[in-house]
């Protein structure tokens, strides 16, 4: 489900962005260019950024998982960033605890009753160890594609 939604000109690895604000930028412009957002898309994912922040210890490894409502959404995707060095999020369900995100998936989520679910199977991908520092490392998107296809396999095998 997630390589469905993933392309490999939506993976930026190695991001020099110093805040979250200009990483957000970067991969909802991303999500623009390809025709998936509205122009509205960066500004929309900055500001929903704020209001409920996205990032997630996963068991000490931060990642964020940023979107916005679907009015900014013409079609469904994910735009991958992998940070060349952590990026600090709010995290999730906090107004004062943050997270140095090492990798972040910005989310083009055109039907908000099918959201959860999509989160949902994200996490499920990015729920191992291995898998997060297997995408982290990686040279090249298409490595970051054959690491999510393989646990996408082992999650439904």
């Amino acid at each position: 489900m997630i390589t469905e939604r993933l392309d490999p000109t939506r993976i930026r690895l190695g991001m020099t962005g110093a805040s979250s604000g200009d990483v957000l930028l970067e991969l909802g412009s991303t999500l623009v260019k390809a025709g998936l957002c509205r122009e509205s898309y960066p500004e929309a994912l900055c500001k929903r950024e704020r209001e409920s922040p996205t990032g997630i210890d996963m068991g000490g490894f931060a990642i964020a998982i940023p979107h916005t409502d679907a009015s900014h959404v013409i079609s469904p995707g994910i735009a991958l960033g992998v940070p060349r060095s952590p990026v600090s999020f709010m995290a999730m369900g906090s107004d004062d605890e943050f997270v140095d995100a090492r990798i972040v998936c910005a989310l083009a989520i055109n039907d908000p009753n099918a959201h959860l679910d999509f989160i949902e199977a994200l996490l499920g991908v990015l729920r191992d160890r291995e898998t997060l520092e297997g995408i982290a490392a990686a040279g090249a998107a298409g490595e970051v594609m054959d690491i999510i296809r393989a646990k996408e396999r082992e999650l439904s095998g």
